[in-house]
């Protein structure tokens, strides 16, 4: 079965758009388009819903109803248990409010495991626990190649450490990094693991209780959603961590998190990514199925479609002597997100893609820790071609004529 990639770009109303015809889209990491199914949802809550959810009346009652929808359908997807999935303004803001409580939950002499891998939002919220006095240890990539050894994490994991925080896979390096196997090692060391998915969701949605996680974070606005940080957190560890919201909802595990007010309009919107994860399920597959073995199909489909599309560019990039792949070269190991170092800042290079029809990014990414490890001076940065499942091969072949007039 191979992906229908027509009846995927009828959801996305960014292609029929008549200042992105001839443009190809290689930025997805910082933000992918968002489906119809989406914008249809967000417009008709702010028309016809936009009041306090949950009141008796029925524009409130309907607000509510989308709002726990979508936690339900997409809790249901990643195989957890509604309440287990939070929703907040960002990621970032999600992992700032999850260290707070983990910081007030650790004892003296206990510790955290952090990686030089991430994304700084699954970074530096943890390390300032050292601040507290928690000892913040680093499991550290390999210089050459960018990739976590499970063996070093396993040095390092004794009876002290209570949380061990990795990326599923880096937003530079892009390795998909063996979560299950990872999960494992820490859980039979006594510890919880944190698991940020933010790179690797846009490509298909994780069972987590397969993989896991204790926690595991992504974002809405990178899985063709609105911008809402999405947070997994298992029922054992999310009621034993001090509560962060309001102390009257501290029963409510997706409350327990959430010290502002949700974005209601935003929160039910999320549901949309369910209706179009269904919509794709429904045109490749006959077969009744659990939603959560829907959206294994599914994230099936995107990855095989994107490795037979990021293998010609690994190729290509791989044979140039005067670039600097970062991460495997072979797509089954990785995510399409394809960072490299030239001897152009990486700034300069998107820049000159630009004119060619080529829409792609420059810079650190937020990246500077690893890019750093790996000897790449953050300032300098790295070209990032980035894409998703609705990208096609006439967008790779425009890419590969670009990159040859400019490298």
């Amino acid at each position: 079965m191979q992906l229908d990639l027509e009846f995927i770009r009828q959801n996305f109303p960014a292609f029929d758009v008549p200042s992105l015809q001839g443009q190809s889209f290689f930025e997805n990491a910082g933000g992918s388009y968002t489906c119809v199914q989406v914008q249809d949802r967000l417009a008709r809550f702010y028309r016809e819903r936009k009041v306090q959810p949950y009141a008796p009346y029925e524009a409130s009652r309907l607000g509510g109803e989308e709002m726990d929808e979508a936690r339900s359908r997409l809790a249901a997807m990643l195989g957890v248990q509604s309440d287990e999935l939070t929703f907040g303004p960002s990621t970032t803001q999600n992992t700032y409010v999850l260290a707070q409580a983990v910081g007030q939950w650790l004892e003296p002499g206990q510790s955290i495991i952090v990686t030089n891998q991430d994304h700084e939002a699954n970074s530096g919220p943890w390390r300032r626990l050292a601040e507290r006095g928690v000892e913040v240890k680093e499991w550290a990539i390999d210089p050459q190649t960018g990739l976590l050894d499970p063996q070093d994490l396993q040095a390092l994991l004794d009876p002290s450490v209570r949380m061990v925080c990795f990326p599923h896979c880096s937003n530079v390096i892009a390795a998909v990094n063996p979560v299950a196997e990872i999960t494992a090692m820490i859980r039979a060391a006594g510890a919880y693991s944190c698991v940020d998915g933010v790179s690797y969701a846009p490509h298909g949605f994780v069972n987590v209780s397969e993989l896991g996680a204790d926690i595991y974070l992504f974002s809405a606005y990178k899985t063709y959603g609105p911008h809402q940080g999405l947070m997994v957190i298992r029922r054992d560890l999310g009621m034993r961590l001090p509560n962060q919201g309001h102390y009257f909802n501290e029963g409510s595990l997706y409350k327990r998190f959430t010290p502002a007010g949700p974005d209601h309009a935003q929160v039910a919107a999320c549901a949309g990514m369910a209706d179009y994860m269904d919509a794709v399920y429904a045109h490749h597959f006959s077969v009744e199925a659990t939603a959560a073995q829907r959206a294994a199909k599914v994230h099936d489909l995107f990855r095989d479609h994107e490795a037979r599309l990021a293998q010609p560019i690994l190729d290509y990039l791989s044979a140039k002597n005067s670039v600097h792949l970062l991460g495997p070269a072979e797509a089954q190991n990785r995510a399409p997100t394809i960072a490299v170092q030239l001897s152009m800042p990486g700034e300069v290079a998107a820049e000159k893609l630009a004119p060619f029809g080529v829409m792609a990014g420059g810079g650190d990414f937020y990246a500077v820790r690893p890019l750093s490890a790996l000897g790449i001076a953050p300032e300098h940065g790295v070209l990032r071609l980035s894409f998703v499942h609705y990208t096609g091969p006439d967008d790779v072949d425009r890419l590969l004529n670009a990159l040859d007039h400019v490298l």
